[in-house]
């Protein structure tokens, strides 16, 4: 049963820091979100009709934005891949909680049917010694 409990707890715990892993990563996407569309919001301002346009500027916030959106692509596949691991994770966790509860069931049968045959034992007990009064009685009698 330890052994059971131990399996399911590392599970768990090996689920947790999976979700751990996700919130980070999907963290990050959202930063790389902001900074592409802040980047995006520069340039536009940047190329905006009525004022000088600096070039090297303007590559610059260009160059900006292609580099968080490539960021953001590998944090979407390497989301893609923890989404897969925690899909097994919880698959593994589901298999060990459902060991553990098959041998909980396995457990109390054998404690209902340890129940069941120690009351019987008594019960003959108890007929045994009422038989044995009675008797004790009629030979008194």
């Amino acid at each position: 049963m330890k052994q059971r409990l131990a399996a399911e707890r590392q599970k768990q715990l090996a689920l947790g820091e999976l979700e751990r892993v996700r919130l980070s990563l999907e963290d990050r996407l959202r930063t790389y979100q902001g900074s592409i569309t802040a980047e995006k919001q520069d340039l536009r301002t940047a190329l905006s009709p009525g004022g000088s346009i600096d070039a090297g500027g303007v590559r610059m916030q260009a160059n900006m934005s292609l580099h968080f959106v490539s960021k953001a692509q590998q944090t979407v596949y390497h989301l893609a891949v923890v989404h897969r691991k925690l899909d097994l994770a919880r698959k593994e966790l589901l298999e060990a909680a459902t060991r553990r509860k098959a041998v909980e069931k396995l457990k109390e049968r054998r404690y209902e049917a340890w129940r069941e045959a120690e009351g019987r034992r008594e019960a003959a007990m108890i007929d045994e010694i009422s038989v044995m009064g009675f008797a004790a009685r009629q030979e008194q009698a």
